[in-house]
């Protein structure tokens, strides 16, 4: 049986778990989850928007990789909240395409933001005299399209190649999404066979050459710290990295942990906790690992406290 063409078939999502008892304590545990993402994803645009100290690259890349985390939270969460309450999870075809759809984009685009992150990290490590010339607004700019254009064009042709496979007579999906490889298993071998090397295939680029060119920025940026005498400037520089390298090390080792495992390990059920992590925790993470260990954001918060507390009495 294929699925193309016929945009109301309803898939069954059997959602994070099925028992019961754990329904309601997981739901307010996710809600509580993707509070605290909306709120800190939101609330760094609006702190790096308002405040004039966080006008500088570093800081439009981070405000873009926090809308980019706030996005691929409200694409996956809410409909596992949603998982939680219905005692039947139909999804339509047509839906859950397009949850697939904007998931892809919105993980590649992560992946390179973390890398024109790294490309932001290594020029003022490197060469700190040609940072205000290197990264100018339209460079920044540029860099922002690119990964979104690169995360557009790997969701085109990731769903487009699942809208090929022909599926079995069970629409169960065993997940609380609709990721890649539920599709998959529930596919007939022959189309899922070439269509899994294919997303493999692009799952690997879109892995393989962020972590290339993070590597490479940093190898060149350990290079210079490792040079520097002066312990003042390597605690400073390494400050610089670590919050990144902290985002990057989370959310790539997530990804390799769910898409490059070993056949033989393959359990889906193991995977959609693991998969727990990066669609829900990492995207709340993010903005607590840059807030919490980065003094401009502190300052820029207390500022606008200060300034909003004013404003408030003089009313």
């Amino acid at each position: 049986m294929s699925f193309r063409g016929n945009y109301e078939i309803k898939p069954f999502l059997l959602g994070l778990t099925q028992q019961p008892e754990l329904q309601l304590p997981l739901f307010l545990l996710f809600l509580g989850v993707y509070i605290v993402s909306v709120v800190g994803n939101l609330g760094m645009v609006l702190l790096i928007a308002a405040s004039p100290l966080l006008h500088t690259p570093m800081y439009y890349f981070l405000s873009c990789f926090s809308f980019i985390d706030l996005c691929s939270s409200t694409v996956i969460t809410p409909q596992m909240l949603v998982n939680f309450v219905k005692k039947k999870n139909t999804i339509l075809y047509s839906e859950c395409i397009a949850q697939l759809f904007f998931f892809v984009i919105f993980v590649v685009a992560e992946g390179y933001f973390l890398t024109a992150m790294a490309y932001d990290r290594y020029v003022p490590v490197c060469s700190p005299l040609l940072y205000n010339v290197t990264m100018f607004p339209w460079l920044c700019s540029l860099l922002v399209l690119i990964a979104f254009i690169l995360g557009v064009l790997s969701a085109v042709t990731h769903t487009t190649a699942m809208m090929k496979l022909s599926f079995c007579k069970s629409h169960i999906i065993n997940h609380y999404f609709c990721d890649v490889l539920p599709f998959l298993n529930l596919s007939f071998a022959p189309t899922h066979t070439s269509v899994s090397s294919y997303s493999l295939l692009l799952w690997g680029f879109n892995s393989l050459l962020p972590t290339l060119a993070v590597a490479i920025s940093y190898a060149f940026i350990f290079y210079r710290i490792h040079h520097i005498h002066s312990s003042e400037d390597l605690f400073k520089d390494f400050g610089t990295c670590s919050s990144h390298l902290i985002a990057v090390g989370i959310f790539i080792g997530s990804i390799t942990f769910m898409y490059f495992k070993p056949p033989s390990s393959n359990s889906l059920d193991q995977e959609k906790v693991s998969s727990v992590f990066y669609t829900t925790m990492i995207p709340m993470l993010n903005p607590l690992i840059y807030s919490l260990r980065n003094k401009d954001v502190k300052k820029a918060l207390r500022k606008v406290l200060v300034r909003s507390e004013f404003s408030f009495l003089r009313v």
